[in-house]
């Protein structure tokens, strides 16, 4: 009997046989599968996925491994011959499973063209033990896609419908092959794996604090309108699962309220966990926060690349742990992660990012600052919500404060189809929540722009840009005290000091000016009387007048919406681009609108954004790609994942000293192999740059690479105290001129 992994620690007879590893991966795969009703295709995809371990020269390879305890690549192709044998034993079905089974380990291969494609893979000869081992083996029967007969436009995604049933089999299959290998070769780790909460259990934890907190809530018209919101989540719960919007104002408790609806939804309908989708990780870090003081440590995984899963030396914590080990796969009640990794991974080829999919299916998954969807890829974002609530058990909440345009209709053909609101009038609650009034000043000088905020013993300026921001702040700064800085040029170290020294002056009612890019309409918890914001789409008016009397103590005693949002024109122009087109679009709003944050205002924003974007709302055609050639069976899944990339112009990442502590850090990293655990407790120290800024301080001298790939600020005086990174500065300069 062959085997499918060795052990240096054990004699052969206590290896893991391939007949085990097979049906054992078969039956978790089944099971996970059975999720959106493809039980068959899991059993089949277990059963194939290592028939190549058959061969001989793999045999010895495992021998060696275990002989030298020391693993390594065994150079031998052990998954096509599984995927050879799916296609000759299910002529109708096979080439399906080739994909999931050629590409467990590799990555799913693009179905035609040159180098490892699965065409050619399929090509290769391979032993006939695997055909003797796959003799009576179970072949799927059920059809992959079902059809909608009320939906008309099924015949027209059939690409990029099967393309989404493969990766989420190959999900079943990675998972299930990974946690049973993992099992045979380190069984402590996989039993830290196990968990003992489920919804249940986060529903018991959750309502008894929620009505407590209600019920210690000050009897203002805010709270009264949330506890409005909140008790119209909880009815709502008891809908079908599908597709859900939920509009409501900042400040009228979306986090807690959207936690309710999932929560009592999910009970309702078997959904087996919550995925909580926000655009940055300010905003995750924040409602993570809120979550776990709900719910517990236990039950709450942060999933993005700024969450450091290691603990101390000498505090081992089973949570921190366990936490870890549920990122690879989701297997957690609530997860809070990112857009980028969250639709990234929903278009990838990649068996890392690909192993979390089958635990999306049949989960409530709450869409944060829904408006905040890529322009350049919302097309495909809308075809993975349609999939996932149409054949994947899942419900989906569309949250903000500006619900956009996202429903089909004669202007977006392609929106999507019975999206249902939760909230029972969302024009009444606009009105009955509105704080601010939003007046447009038309060109502002920055001289006069600065003189209106020194004026002001309390106010915020929102810039488009870091360059005019810093002008703003320049300017002010010599005029009076009390005046701050806020910008992505500031690591998030530095920015956190900034913020609580912010908020203490607001609480104690001391003068406070704030000068701040876009960064500070992401979740940031602040409440000015006045904001002016530089013209700018009505979808990030909306979030800067977020910061705006955000308590509604200003309207609750002045008896009207007594905040003030002032939109101006800088002097100098807008940016070409995306920046433009949303201003100019706003403008024409603004003119037709005396509430630019009215729902129909809204509305119309959006359709008149999506519709003068028109092919730009796909950019990179990757519908179009993926129908291309589907009647052959070829789909191109590496040419998808490189297109779909969220953030379209790649940063680099600059490590900066700022205290005792990151310079302690930084002094290590020349000494460790392995960076990771470091680099992770370096993230609040690190600002990003474009690429072409990076090339410059490098070769200045201002930056180093350790390791040859971590750049770390060495010149301090180019990290302005108020200003945060500015490689603008002479210090930079004096370095530049030293480069023949």
């Amino acid at each position: 009997m062959p085997y499918a992994h060795s052990h240096p620690e054990l004699s052969p007879e206590s290896w893991h046989s391939l007949e085990d590893h097979l049906h054992a991966v078969a039956d978790v795969a089944a099971d996970y599968a059975s999720c959106f009703g493809a039980r068959d295709w899991g059993v089949a995809a277990g059963l194939l996925h290592d028939l190549g371990k058959c061969r001989r020269e793999f045999q010895e390879y495992i021998e060696r491994v275990s002989r030298d305890a020391q693993q390594g690549s065994s150079g031998v192709d052990h998954s096509t011959a599984g995927a050879r044998v799916a296609v000759e034993n299910a002529p109708h079905f096979g080439k399906i499973l080739a994909y999931a089974i050629a590409g467990h380990h590799a990555g799913l291969p693009d179905g035609s063209g040159a180098g490892p494609t699965l065409q050619n893979r399929l090509n290769k000869e391979v032993p006939d033990c695997a055909f003797d081992l796959a003799r009576g083996m179970q072949m799927p029967v059920s059809p992959p896609l079902r059809n909608d007969p009320d939906d008309p436009e099924n015949g027209k995604r059939v690409g990029s419908r099967l393309s989404f049933f493969i990766r989420m089999l190959f999900s079943c299959l990675v998972d299930a092959d990974r946690l049973d290998t993992e099992a045979f070769m380190d069984s402590e780790r996989f039993a830290l794996r196990e968990r003992s909460v489920d919804i249940s259990h986060l529903a018991s934890r959750f309502f008894p604090k929620l009505d407590d907190l209600v019920s210690r809530a000050d009897a203002t018209r805010v709270n009264r309108l949330r506890q409005t919101i909140l008790q119209q989540c909880l009815d709502a719960a008891t809908l079908e699962p599908g597709l859900f919007s939920l509009t409501v104002p900042t400040g009228g408790g979306k986090t807690i309220s959207s936690l309710a609806f999932a929560l009592n939804h999910a009970q309702n309908f078997g959904h087996r966990r919550i995925i909580y989708v926000m655009p940055y990780m300010s905003i995750i870090e924040q409602n993570a926060a809120v979550f776990r003081s709900f719910l517990g440590d236990d039950a709450v995984v942060e999933h993005h690349s700024s969450f450091d899963f290691d603990t101390p030396e000498g505090q081992e914590d089973s949570a921190a742990r366990w936490a870890k080990l549920a990122a690879e796969n989701w297997d957690a009640p609530l997860i809070a992660t990112t857009a980028v990794q969250f639709f990234e991974s929903l278009y990838s080829s990649k068996p890392g990012r690909c192993r979390k999919l089958h635990n999306i299916a049949g989960s409530v998954i709450v869409l944060d600052e829904a408006q905040m969807l890529p322009r350049h890829l919302l097309l495909p974002c809308l075809e993975a919500l349609r999939e996932l609530t149409g054949s994947y058990g899942a419900s989906v909440v569309l949250c903000t404060a500006t619900q956009p345009a996202l429903s089909k209709g004669d202007d977006f053909v392609h929106g999507l189809e019975g999206v249902r609101e939760i909230v029972a009038d969302p024009q009444a609650l606009h009105s009955e929540l509105k704080r601010v009034q939003v007046e447009n000043l038309g060109e502002v000088s920055d001289e006069e722009l600065a003189s209106q905020l020194a004026e002001r013993e309390q106010g915020l300026c929102v810039n488009n840009t870091r360059g005019h921001a810093r002008e703003i702040y320049e300017i002010l700064a010599r005029e009076v005290d009390a005046v701050y800085h806020l910008s992505a040029s500031m690591c998030p170290m530095h920015r956190r000091e900034k913020l609580s020294r912010i908020r203490e002056c607001l609480q104690q009612g001391t003068p406070c000016r704030v000068i701040s890019t876009q960064l500070v309409e992401a979740g940031v918890d602040v409440d000015f009387p006045v904001v002016f914001r530089a013209a700018t789409g009505i979808d990030s008016v909306a979030q800067a007048a977020g910061r705006c009397d955000r308590e509604g103590r200003l309207t609750e005693f002045y008896g009207t919406a007594a905040g003030r949002v002032y939109v101006f024109y800088p002097e100098r122009g807008l940016p070409p681009g995306h920046l433009r087109i949303t201003a100019d679009i706003a403008q024409e709003v603004l003119r037709q609108y005396e509430d630019v944050l009215d729902p129909e205002a809204v509305e119309m924003y959006f359709r008149h954004l999506y519709w003068r974007a028109g092919q730009e709302l796909d950019k990179n055609n990757i519908r179009y790609k993926l129908e291309e050639d589907v009647e052959r069976g070829n789909i191109p899944f590496r040419e998808i994942d490189a297109l779909f990339r969220m953030i379209e112009e790649e940063k680099e990442s600059i490590v900066i000293p700022l205290d005792s502590d990151a310079e302690e850090m930084v002094n290590s990293l020349p000494y460790v192999s392995h960076p990771g655990s470091l680099l992770r407790k370096l993230q609040p120290y690190i600002v990003q740059v474009h690429g072409r800024w990076l090339h410059h301080l490098v070769a200045g001298g201002a930056v180093e690479r350790v390791h040859d790939r971590i750049p770390v600020l060495r010149n301090m005086d180019i990290y302005h105290p108020e200003l945060g990174l500015c490689p603008e500065e002479p210090g930079f300069r004096k370095a530049e001129s030293l480069i023949a």
